[in-house]
């Protein structure tokens, strides 16, 4: 593929944008597990190196750096309407409300301490949050549990619900979660290859189909809101290299509906490896997060990936 190709089709059109993200010397991001822009169009890189969150100007351009020695293993990021970052440990198993230049203004969950899994009790590995309209908090729960839980806006646990398996309700790895501005709650069921849709009591009100272990979610505003979706290729021998499976990037109208699609398995501009996390920015240029260091030996035999392996990326809209 060339560095200048155009990715997707009509009005989803996107050109990769080559060496984009710059850091000082030395310094590597490994995996960038989740990626936000803020409304300067400044991008926050959550990831798993010694630091954690590495933050970006609009051009690629290296600003600052905050969260050593605070996070264990990056894993979620939600930009909230209050200019706040929301972060979600997967490793410690908490969620951190931080402000842009990284003091923790409130954790839920006990740091080091998980529930029980598969005991639908807060936390064991959560993997995202998302806020309501009323500012209402909602956290997918998914390594080691199968739940939603939800809190009120000064951290207080109202309630749960899910549980392992694969009938409406239920989850088999929720991964992600969003919430649009009628108060619509969707979660990304990964291993069910299904976004389910839940009202703000948790309520089942429907799924949508035909994706493949979908990992992140960012819902875009604007007259006619849209979700973007970042799906896993496969992850078994079998299938571990079949085509129109992913990794890819798909955008549905709010009913679920396909918009465009494009991506393919590789490590040129514009393809990739595992597309765990998604932002949009003001321009409408998209923002790749994935956990390429992660990916690289089921799709190279066990190798051990290369020291300099992309895990960012942007892609510019056409």
């Amino acid at each position: 593929m060339s560095g200048t190709a155009t990715l997707g089709s009509g009005e989803w059109r996107y050109e990769p944008v080559p060496g984009w993200g710059e850091w000082p010397e030395g310094w590597a991001l490994h995996d960038t597990a989740a990626v936000a822009v803020d409304r300067q169009d400044r991008v926050y890189a959550f990831n798993r190196s010694s630091h954690p969150m590495v933050v970006f100007d609009r051009d690629g351009k290296f600003l600052t750096s905050w969260g050593e020695g605070v996070f264990t293993r990056a894993h979620g990021l939600f930009f909230g309407p209050d200019d706040t970052l929301w972060c979600t440990d997967d490793g410690d198993h908490t969620v951190r409300k931080c402000t842009l230049d990284g003091r923790v203004l409130l954790t839920i969950g006990l740091p080091g301490k998980p529930a029980p899994y598969m005991s639908g009790k807060p936390f064991n590995r959560c993997t995202h949050t998302a806020l309501s309209p009323e500012g209402d908090i909602y956290i997918s729960d998914g390594y080691g549990n199968a739940a939603v839980h939800k809190y009120s806006p000064e951290g207080k646990h109202l309630f749960s619900w899910g549980g392992s398996g694969s009938e409406p309700g239920q989850f088999n790895l929720p991964h992600n979660i969003a919430c649009d501005a009628a108060g619509f709650v969707y979660v990304a069921d990964r291993e069910s290859h299904r976004v389910q849709v839940f009202d703000g009591k948790g309520r089942y009100q429907g799924q949508w189909n035909n994706l493949h272990r979908p990992c992140s979610l960012f819902l875009g505003g604007g007259k006619c809101p849209c979700c973007y979706v970042g799906e896993l290729g496969p992850a078994l021998a079998v299938n571990i290299k079949a085509p129109n499976l992913g990794p890819r990037i798909s955008v549905l109208d709010m009913e679920g509906k396909l918009l465009g699609r494009f991506g393919e398995l590789g490590t040129e501009p514009g393809q990739f490896l595992s597309p765990h996390g998604l932002a949009v920015d003001g321009h409408g240029d998209i923002y790749v997060a994935e956990v390429s260091h992660t990916a690289w030996p089921r799709y190279n035999a066990g190798a051990a990936p290369p020291a300099r392996l992309r895990s960012l990326q942007k892609l510019r809209k056409v």
